[in-house]
């Protein structure tokens, strides 16, 4: 007997990749479960499969930073209860320190849908009733025919997980220009935030404010303090985009606006999302 749950969930994560750096997901996650029936005739009942398995998978991975932990270019270290990842990206060299809880250590050489499926599919098997001979994962991103951009962050205001100063999204853009869909504009701004890190202006220091981030050249550098802990991250220039807000799904909508009207004077609707069926509106 299969018993199965579509959408179950979605993991908004980040993690390293040696190619293209810092990149921010989002997965949406189907579950199976093949095994006999239980004493109620159940494989397991939806109601716990919901709870126990998305529970943790939030625990494991949601608005985590990922990392390959047997790729050579990656180092990780450790201090007390800080963690301090370092890889050398084709893109340059990328710091991000961390309490430990804020990273997930995945047992490969790449971060890719099936590493990631096979660490949740071992740790989260032996938390099933014995009924359960089986339990398959399907990670998937959202369809869209429309533009998107993959995108990291931090909120050091969030009293939640979105605090940690390395976690993102993949996310769709829909702007509208005089009432219509501009295809022109939304190609402009998937590119311009493509694999993106988006830093609030006053959590940038420079880099002898870091305490365990180093100094390197052609970086910016982002500091702060959340109720988790104490975060920093070192990337290149040009892996980021320093904005003079929070990175809140409804500040950067704002700030795309804004961006657009003064570029040209015109009636704007930008439709920002926060990976998977949500998001904000703002009108300029």
């Amino acid at each position: 007997m299969i018993l199965f749950v579509r959408d179950l969930t979605v993991i908004d994560f980040s993690y390293l990749c040696p190619q293209r750096g810092l990149l921010g997901e989002s997965f949406i996650v189907d579950v199976e479960l093949h095994g006999g029936l239980d004493a109620t005739s159940m494989v397991l009942d939806f109601a716990h499969v919901k709870k126990l398995i998305k529970k943790a998978i939030d625990s494991l991975v949601d608005h985590k930073l990922a990392y390959p932990a047997l790729n050579p270019v990656i180092r990780c270290s450790q201090i007390d209860q800080t963690e301090l990842l370092q890889m050398d990206s084709d893109r340059g060299p990328i710091q991000i320190a961390s309490p430990a809880e804020a990273h997930v250590a995945i047992p490969a050489q790449q971060i890719t849908e099936l590493s990631l499926t096979e660490f949740l599919q071992q740790q989260i098997k032996p938390l099933l009733p014995a009924n359960v001979e089986q339990l398959n994962f399907v990670l998937r991103p959202e369809k869209s025919n429309g533009f998107y951009y993959h995108y990291s962050h931090g909120l050091k205001k969030h009293d939640g997980n979105c605090q940690r100063i390395a976690h993102g999204h993949r996310s769709t853009i829909e702007i509208y220009q005089h009432n219509m869909l501009s295809p022109r504009l939304n190609k402009l701004w998937s590119e311009r935030w493509s694999d993106i890190y988006l830093g609030t202006a006053e959590d940038q220091v420079s880099a002898g404010s870091c305490q365990w981030v180093q100094p390197q050249p052609d970086s910016h550098f982002f500091r702060y303090q959340a109720p988790q802990g104490w975060f920093e991250i070192a990337l290149p220039v040009a892996h980021c985009e320093i904005v003079p807000c929070d990175t809140t799904v409804e500040c950067l909508a704002e700030y795309i606006a804004g961006c657009l009207k003064a570029m040209e004077n015109a009636p704007y609707k930008v439709v920002a999302y926060e990976g998977v069926g949500k998001g904000a509106i703002a009108f300029a």
